[in-house]
């Protein structure tokens, strides 16, 4: 008899569909390896690729409680998957965990319990339901004191989100920066934010370029200091120029509502990923052999 201890350990291995898993079974007369290989050998599992399948698509998304904020990306191999109400509905599941959590990171948020298992079996069964490889990939926290505010903002429904803490009571203002903070990304909140090590690799560079350039040695100096204050102004927020008043910086525009922001995160879907483009393709022309 085929009990639903040893459905479940199949789909965990496999992805497979509960019936699928549940068929196969039977077929291999509950031997979990051979139950693999039947459902290889009927088109059900193509074990190999789907460990190499790329989620880049998905949604990033946050959620506040008092003092803390999570953020976290849920990604999916379609941009279709991640519109769905079951994938929306899950990523909202996982957010509300995390929170009431103590997770703090994503290998510590994977083993969170929830009411049916951990974060990690709802991603497994979302992945056998939806029929799609559903991975978390990201889980960042914020935290601030009593007298700091959260500010955030999400584009494109979670294509990218952005959560702020901020020292003062404008609320509008601190979106404001999120929203800017959306668009511009920048790299650090100020100047003193850049590492040194990451300071010393930007002069190098730009020293080499100038060079490359052929300017004069003697000059070179003070050529590459002016193309590092022109960094700063691109890279800190706080020196980038505000995207809604460009006739101020993102400081200045703070320092007029009286407001600072203390620290942000900003997670965009899919960054960092390198995304094979030929992947749909490619598995509907081997579809198309079986």
């Amino acid at each position: 008899m085929i009990n639903a201890k040893l459905v479940k350990e199949l789909r965990e291995k496999t992805g497979a569909g509960m019936m699928d898993c549940k068929k196969a079974l039977v077929e291999a007369k509950g031997d979990i390896e051979k139950a693999i290989t039947w459902l290889r050998e009927n088109g059900i599992l193509k074990a190999q690729k789907k460990a190499h399948r790329i989620a880049a698509e998905g949604m990033c998304d946050f959620i506040i409680g008092v003092n803390k904020a999570v953020l976290f990306e849920v990604n999916s191999e379609t941009d279709f998957v991640a519109k769905t109400k079951e994938f929306q509905e899950l990523v909202k599941k996982i957010g509300h965990t995390l929170l009431n959590s103590e997770a703090q990171d994503t290998e510590s948020a994977l083993n969170v319990k929830t009411g049916a298992g951990t974060v990690n079996d709802l991603l497994i069964n979302a992945t056998a339901t939806i029929g799609e490889k559903i991975v978390l990939r990201r889980v960042n926290v914020l935290k601030k004191s009593d007298n700091q505010m959260f500010g955030s903002y999400s584009h494109m429904n979670g294509k990218i989100v952005v959560v702020n803490v901020i020292d003062g009571e404008d609320e509008i203002a601190a979106k404001d920066v999120c929203m800017h903070i959306a668009a511009m990304n920048p790299l650090f909140l100020d100047r003193n934010s850049v590492e040194p090590e990451e300071l010393a690799k930007e002069k190098e560079i730009l020293t080499q370029e100038t060079l490359n350039e052929g300017k004069p040695a003697k000059i070179v100096d003070r050529i590459v200091e002016g193309k590092i204050q022109k960094y700063f102004k691109n890279a800190c927020l706080l020196e980038q120029q505000f995207v809604k008043d460009s006739d101020q910086t993102v400081g200045e525009y703070l320092k007029s509502k009286n407001c600072a922001v203390k620290k942000y995160l900003r997670l965009e879907v899919g960054e960092g990923i390198e995304k094979r483009k030929d992947d749909f393709v490619a598995e509907v022309m081997e579809a198309a052999k079986i």
